[in-house]
């Protein structure tokens, strides 16, 4: 079989399987969650078999300290969560008034015409207090009727478990058996490139998250430790967002501080600590907890990152959003890949291409490198 045959067998299994994502991405999601715990979950477990647990006990163990901590977390959060965001859906007309006046107060010394009956800003305020009231009521009104939502948030928590037992049970049993699939000619190089991708997904996906879940947790704690009105909500909602860098400080803090001008107005020192909260939280993210859980760089610019996720989240919804960082993660090192291989090529080198154990090839590459960071090359 040739390069040529190869590259089009395997092209038409990958253009299966996104089609197959596609057209069944309402049934296939706990699914994906699951093989996602169990990719997860798969060191601790490969952990407590080296002291000594079988996998089957391992398994057990891990995922019923899982199972244990979500059932915690539904009972305790999920309510708080409820209450807070009807409330923010009570709230957001007010909020709305209140800025509305705010800026009215400013313009009437310089804009007069604006805020005048049928003015510039006071139809735009009464636009957009009209589409929120809506929109809250379209939130609300399928919170309680939907019950094809319920219906698949139950699945979703009911299947997504044991997929996910399973999968971590037979994990290191699956990856030898797709490990005896590969083409043998290509296997070495199939490897390498399924372990980069491993590297990239183990720095990120598992390091991201649990920084996620600490900043979270932080964000939400002192939050409610100042008082601020719909602080578990906001602090938790930073925390989640917060594997784009900047973006979850950023977004969090802005929404904290709105929030703190309007209930502290007139005590600016909650301001102060309100803010303070965030700026403790980014430096904490940035110089402690993303180097020593996350590591060095990945390969996944913020820009990339979010490309991806507007992307397949827009093509695939709640699937799209599930498979976004993996897959930008494996297109990625393919990228690499492929750029490394025309750096050993005839188009680049200009004449005969270098094998990539050649000597000459390794030295190139080495001062292409100290060229590209600035510093002059090595004789």
């Amino acid at each position: 079989m040739g390069l040529g045959e190869q590259a089009r067998w395997w092209g038409l299994a990958l253009l299966a399987l996104a089609l197959f994502l596609w057209l069944f991405s309402g049934a296939v999601t706990p699914f994906l969650a699951g093989m996602a715990i169990a990719y997860f979950l798969d060191p601790v477990a490969d952990r407590l078999e080296r002291r000594g647990f079988s996998r089957l006990a391992a398994t057990a163990a891990v995922m019923g300290l899982v199972v244990l901590a979500a059932i915690m977390a539904i009972l305790v959060l999920v309510p708080v969560l409820i209450d807070q965001f009807a409330r923010v859906v009570r709230a957001t007309p007010d909020y709305l008034v209140a800025i509305q006046q705010f800026l009215e107060g400013g313009m009437e010394r310089y804009a007069p015409a604006a805020v005048t009956e049928g003015g510039l800003l006071a139809t735009a305020f009464d636009n957009l207090e009209t589409q929120v009231k809506n929109a809250s009521g379209k939130i609300v009104e399928s919170i309680y009727s939907g019950g094809v939502a319920v219906i698949d948030f139950l699945g979703l928590v009911i299947i997504t478990p044991v997929v996910a037992f399973y999968m971590l049970l037979d994990w290191d049993r699956m990856i030898d058996e797709i490990d005896h699939w590969l083409p043998r000619r290509h296997a070495p190089m199939i490897r390498r490139i399924a372990g980069d991708i491993d590297g990239v997904l183990a720095g990120f996906v598992r390091g991201q998250l649990t920084v996620c879940i600490i900043l979270g947790g932080f964000y939400a704690v002192a939050l409610l430790a100042l008082g601020l009105n719909f602080g578990i909500l906001v602090g938790l909602f930073a925390g989640l967002i917060s594997f784009i860098p900047f973006v979850g400080s950023l977004v969090g803090g802005a929404l904290s501080i709105g929030i703190a001008l309007f209930q502290f107005w007139g005590e600016p020192w909650w301001i102060v600590a309100v803010a303070a909260v965030f700026l403790v939280g980014q430096a904490v993210e940035g110089n402690y907890l993303t180097p020593r859980l996350v590591g060095g760089s990945v390969g996944l610019h913020p820009v990339w990152l979010m490309f991806a996720l507007s992307a397949f989240g827009a093509a695939m919804g709640f699937v799209g959003l599930l498979i976004a960082v993996p897959t930008a993660a494996a297109i990625g090192v393919l990228a690499r890949f492929a750029l490394e291989q025309y750096r050993q090529g005839r188009l680049y080198q200009g004449g005969e291409a270098l094998l990539p154990d050649d000597p000459d090839h390794e030295r190139d590459h080495e001062r292409d490198h100290e060229r590209d960071r600035g510093r002059r090359p090595a004789e």
